[in-house]
Formats: structure tokens, C-alpha cells, sequence
């Protein structure tokens, strides 16, 4: 499967995709809730259908009623066999959190790109509480754990996923004991862990903060609620850059209030220089004198690829730094981004947490692997937008993953993309 993108002109509005994020917590919440809880548009693609796929092994049952799914939960069970979680590393992260409630053997696999993801932390804290938690693969999946928790406290690496945390948070609540999370290096994606808690306290389960990581109370139960899954800003990334680079892009439905990280993502557009209306839930970006600026994307690591493409057509110097947690995504997204921007003609260079982009550049059609990133692929695209010629993208459905609309929701606004075998 390839991704065809020329040249293109963009104009309209689209609705927001329901956010990944959130919709990975709310199936796990969901189904260790006791009862039945209507999730209303959920995102529905590659890596949360792994996350359905093992919590309904944990003995949880889900249903479709056109858009919402329906999720009815309960006791915990051991799975009758290995849990696949594909390619999805939010999956496995809190799942393996799950697994460590049982006192049976949960051994947590995917993919073999999945199989390179980097569990070594999250591994330590959960032996440091107790559970046999060990690795067939280097620290990496698959992952072999077997509880019960038992433990009163554990410390936990803050800089390489977010997802190790928020795993130990919502698995703790369900703890006889309370329990100490010490994080021991400084926390990045902050706003996610944020996004987990309060989650966590709409299904009826209480945390707090401390001065060097969180508390959770032991001997909670989670209660099934109704939730609506919020629009994702780090979907909305994509056509929202390709308005600031290619017309004028409205998307609707993102909560300015919302938690995740990558709502920043609006600052930033402002900040190079690109046009940025905001009313209520509605966002329109457009052309605008772009400049180079200086990024800090600690909290934002998603936007990396799509706002190194954004500074290729900056006059001047721009840095994306305190990004080095990227490293351990679908792929080092840091060194995929910058090789195929390098390949379209831009002037970029890779530094360790990040990168400097000098533009602006005319950027030339190429064929591009984005390494089975889906965040690569659809940076890419956008990158093709503006490019000289036609720009040809390997692993053409990836996309999926994440933002299943991607290229209907270009099209829709005048792109010139194609998806074919």
C-alpha cells in the first residue's frame, strides 16, 4: 500500500478524530468498571482495537451501537492466552499494569516493531512491588508478569513514556494497599499522566500528587460511566499545518480546555508566524509570514514530525528540542523525520533531543519510508503538499492507527492524495 500526494491547494472545515488518548483509558477504565458504561465516539482503529482485543482476554465485553461502543466489566480474569498488542505501546504499557492485579502468568506481546519498545522501567517498578516481571526480549516485549501487587511503593523513570506512570496509576487503585509512585528522573508528557488521572476520577478512583510523584489509594473500585471521547488535537496537528502551509483549514470539535499536550500545538503555529483564529470548539489556520522559532516540546512529543515540516518553509533558524523520549516510539522518530526531510531537499541536522532547520526551502517530491510511523506517513504527506513533483510514501495505510480519515480528510479539503496497492 502506498500514499500519493501532489501538490495541492487546501480549503474547508473538517471535524475532529476522537482522540487516541483518551479513548486507550477509557476502554481500560471502562471495562475494570463493575457494570456497563457507554463510551461515545471512541476512535476505532489499529491501536485501540488491541487494547479492546485485551481487555475483553481480562474478561471485559464490548459492543457497537453505531458510533459509541458499549462496554460491560467486572472481575478480572486470567487470559487463556499470550495478549497480542500488536503495534500499539500505549496498549501493552497499560495492560501489563493489569496483568500484575493476577496471580497467574499474562505474557504480553505484539508486533515486531512493538517487540523493540523499550519496557526496562516500567519491568523494574513492577518487580520492586512484588510481581515476577521479566522480559524475553532484552527489556523489551514480550513481557512475561505474574502478580499479585502487593507492593507499598516503586520508582519509576519520568523521561522515557508517560504510559509507565499512567499504567501504575490506574492499576494501583485497585490495590489492597496504597501505594507511593516515586518518579526518579524528570517527567515528560506531563499533560497525559494528567489526562489519566482525571479520567481515573470520573470512573470513581482517587490520586494525589506528592512532592516527587503520586499517591494512589488502595481498596478503590472503578464505576461505570457514560464518556464522551474528546476531539484529538495531535490528529488535528496534521490538516491544521497543512492550512498554515496550504490555505486555510478549520477543524471542529477540540475542547480549549482539554489536558493534552499537544493543544499547545495552536502557541506554536502563532508563534511561527502562521494565522490562528480560535472560537469556542473551532480552530482555523491559514497562510502567514512564517518565521523560525524555538520549540520546547517535552510535553508535546507528538508534534515533532509535523512541526519539523512546518519549519522547512520558515525564514530563518528554527530548533525542536527536549524531545528525546521520540527515540522509543514506532520508531526513533527524531532520526525518521529528519532522513526524510533531508531526502526532500531540506537543511536540517539531528541533535539528541531534537532538531535545527534552516528554510525557508522549496522541498522536492520523493519516495519516502516512514518506517511504519504512522505520525511519519502523515507528516510526510503534508510535507508533499508543498513539494515540487509527486511525493510517494511507503506503508501507505498506517495512518490507520491513529486517524483513520486522513485521506478522505484531505481530499476533502482539495488535496491531491491517493491511496494505492
Amino acid at each position: 500500500m502506498k500514499l500519493i500526494v501532489k501538490p495541492s491547494a487546501l480549503q474547508g472545515t473538517l471535524s475532529s478524530t476522537p482522540s487516541k488518548s483518551h479513548t486507550h483509558r477509557a476502554l481500560v477504565l471502562a471495562g475494570l468498571a463493575n457494570g456497563e458504561t457507554r463510551l461515545r465516539r471512541p476512535l476505532i482503529g489499529g491501536d485501540t482495537q488491541a487494547t479492546v482485543r485485551g481487555m475483553e482476554q481480562f474478561g471485559a465485553s464490548f459492543r457497537a451501537e453505531d458510533d459509541d461502543r458499549i462496554v460491560r466489566g467486572g472481575r478480572l480474569r486470567a487470559p487463556a492466552s499470550a495478549i497480542d498488542c500488536a503495534n500499539s505501546g500505549t496498549t501493552i504499557r497499560l495492560l501489563a499494569g493489569i496483568a500484575s492485579l493476577l496471580p497467574y502468568s499474562v505474557t504480553l506481546t505484539g508486533d515486531a516493531s512493538l517487540q523493540q519498545r523499550p519496557m526496562k522501567p516500567l519491568i523494574s517498578a513492577l518487580t520492586e512491588m512484588g510481581v515476577h516481571a521479566s522480559s524475553q526480549n532484552n527489556g523489551c516485549p514480550p513481557l512475561i508478569i505474574r502478580g499479585p501487587n502487593k507492593g507499598r511503593w516503586t520508582h519509576i523513570k519520568g523521561d522515557i513514556s508517560s504510559q509507565f506512570i499512567s499504567s501504575l496509576l490506574i492499576s494501583s487503585a485497585l490495590k489492597e494497599l496504597d501505594t507511593e509512585i516515586v518518579i526518579t528522573t524528570p517527567l515528560k508528557s506531563r499533560p497525559y499522566v494528567q489526562i489519566t488521572r482525571d479520567m481515573m476520577s470520573h470512573f470513581g478512583a482517587t490520586t494525589a500528587e506528592t512532592k516527587n510523584g503520586y499517591r494512589v489509594m488502595g481498596g478503590q473500585r472503578y464505576r461505570p460511566r457514560d464518556y464522551t471521547i474528546p476531539g484529538d488535537y495531535s490528529s488535528a496537528s496534521f490538516p491544521l499545518v497543512a492550512g498554515a502551509l496550504a490555505g486555510k483549514v478549520t477543524v471542529t470539535g477540540l475542547d480549549p480546555q482539554d489536558q493534552q499536550g499537544d493543544r499547545s500545538i495552536l502557541d506554536v503555529l502563532a508563534r511561527f508566524g502562521a494565522s490562528v483564529t480560535r472560537g469556542g470548539e473551532s480552530v482555523t489556520v491559514g497562510k502567514g509570514d512564517l518565521h523560525g522559532t524555538e520549540v520546547d516540546l517535552g510535553d508535546s512529543p507528538d508534534a515533532f514530525p509535523i512541526l519539523a515540516v512546518l519549519a522547512t518553509q520558515a525564514r530563518g533558524e528554527s530548533a525542536l528540542t527536549n524531545a528525546e523520549h521520540l527515540r522509543f516510539k514506532e520508531s526513533d522518530r527524531i532520526a525518521t523525520t529528519v532522513s526524510f526531510l533531508k531526502a526532500m531537499g531540506a537543511d536540517i541536522e539531528e541533535r539528541k533531543d531534537g532538531c535545527v532547520v534552516r528554510g525557508p526551502t522549496r522541498l522536492k517530491g520523493r519516495s519516502i519510508d516512514p518506517s511504519g510511523d504512522h505520525r511519519i506517513l502523515m507528516a510526510a504527506a503534508v510535507a508533499g503538499l508543498v513539494a515540487e513533483g509527486t511525493t510517494t510514501i511507503s506503508h501507505g495505510d498506517s495512518y490507520a492507527i491513529s486517524y483513520p480519515r486522513f485521506p478522505e480528510d484531505l481530499r476533502a479539503l482539495g488535496a491531491n492524495v491517493e491511496v494505492v496497492n
